[in-house]
Formats: C-alpha cells, structure tokens, sequence
C-alpha cells in the first residue's frame, strides 16, 4: 500500500491535507458524532447553532468553556506530527475542519481552519474580536460595546468565511495530492474539496478507519487511525525521497 503512496508522491510538488475530526480525537478530543459526541444529555450537534445560543448563551458558553479545557490540555499527536515531517519533501498545505489548533501547535507553516478557531471570539453586533487563552470566569462574556461575545467558529447553518473558503478552493485546485485524514466527509461544503482537487488530475488518498460516503472516489484509500498511518508513510518517503528536502 505505501509502496503506491509512494509512486503518487514521486512527481508531487504541492500536498493539500484535509483533516477533520477523527485526527483530533487521537489527542483526547470528543468528536461530535461519536460514541462521546454527547455533553450531559444534550447532543452537542444542537449546541453548535446560532439559535441555541440565542435561546441559552450562558448554556453554550458553559459548554465552550469545557470543551477550551480539553482542547488546551490536550498535546498534537503522531499524526499532527507526521504532517509536519511531510513539509521536508513538499509544499504542504493543510485545511482543516477542527477548531484546535493543534496543527499549529504541532508546527505546521501553512494551516487554514476552515470552521474557525476556539481561541477567538467576536461580538455579536460590533466587529470586535480578540484571542483568548484561558477559561472564562464570567458567562456568557460580554464585549467592551456591552453585547454578548461569542465564539469565531462556524456553527451549523453558518457559511464558511468567504476569503478562508476562497483560499482552500484555490489551494484544492492547486495541489498534486490531496490526503484526507480523519473526516467522514459528510460536512458541507469542505466535502467539496476532494472534487476541485480531482478536476486539477490530483491524487486523492483516504486515511480513515472506515469506509466514508466518498471512498469510490479515492484512488488510494488506508484504513488506520492518522496517527498510525501518517508516520508510517513519512518512515516510507524518508526512505525513498531522503535528500529530495535537504
């Protein structure tokens, strides 16, 4: 299997990864649709929306407050990791789904997250918006304009920022490879990047532990966790590819 990865990879110059939440759930990070997408009976999927957050701030943000914990707690894993290693050999671009930064904290140069960021916040009226690393004491917290702040991520019914949705458009369109790590594919609109991809004649390759609605049309699919298989194939171009990034 890693033999083929490699043949695709001989002639590649650019690497979009997709990820999502399979890779952060390696580092201990619930996901929202499995066996732990649920926060004290109430389904998580239901939180993330803007009425719910009218309806209950105080109950949202309590919800953001625990999940800002697990998240700042938790460390990237070998998949992150791994990622980073590939930068050696390629220019690698990652667009992610996840919110946690932790390509970021793992090293990665160029990351663009397509559903925001956990550390922003912004106002619901005024265009205020800062980065914040620590919990909250007080919620929901308030903005210095005195309406509620919230957080910069992309809730269910929300749209995708247009200038980070652009840019990974751009970037699918651009690439040789694209490597989709962790994501069942079923979000909308970053399942649409595997097709502006394959209509640049990329090379599409799935690292997932099960089947997703889009594995007909990988040229390659892995079924393993990221954190197993991204070390695995960067051993394999370490290999083939050693002085290509020297």
């Amino acid at each position: 299997m890693y033999s083929s990865i490699i043949e695709k990879l001989k002639n590649a110059k650019k690497i979009v990864f997709v990820t999502g939440a399979g890779i952060s759930q390696e580092s201990g990070i619930p996901t929202f649709r499995g066996k732990d997408g649920l926060w004290r009976n109430y389904d998580a999927m239901k939180l993330a929306t803007i009425e719910a957050f009218y309806e209950n701030p105080n109950l949202v943000w309590e919800w953001y407050n625990e999940r800002r914990n697990n998240i700042f707690s938790s460390e990237p894993n070998l998949g992150h990791k791994a990622i980073v290693e590939m930068e050696k050999f390629f220019e690698v671009i990652v667009l992610t789904q996840n919110i946690d930064g932790l390509h970021q904290r793992a090293g990665s140069s160029q990351v663009l997250e397509l559903h925001g960021s956990i550390v922003k916040i912004k106002c619901t009226v005024c265009n205020y918006r800062e980065v914040i690393y620590t919990k909250f004491s007080k919620i929901p917290p308030l903005c210095p304009c005195g309406n509620i702040l919230r957080p910069d991520v992309v809730w269910f019914g929300e749209a995708l920022p247009q200038n980070v949705w652009k840019k990974a458009i751009i970037h699918s369109m651009d690439c040789n490879v694209m490597i989709i790590a962790g994501t069942s594919l079923v979000v909308s609109p970053a399942n649409t990047l595997p097709i502006y991809a394959k209509q640049n004649n990329a090379t599409l390759i799935e690292i997932n532990p099960d089947e997703t609605i889009m594995t007909d049309d990988m040229d390659l699919s892995i079924r393993s966790t990221s954190s197993v298989a991204l070390p695995k194939l960067v051993s394999v171009l370490n290999k083939n590819l050693g002085g290509r990034g020297s």
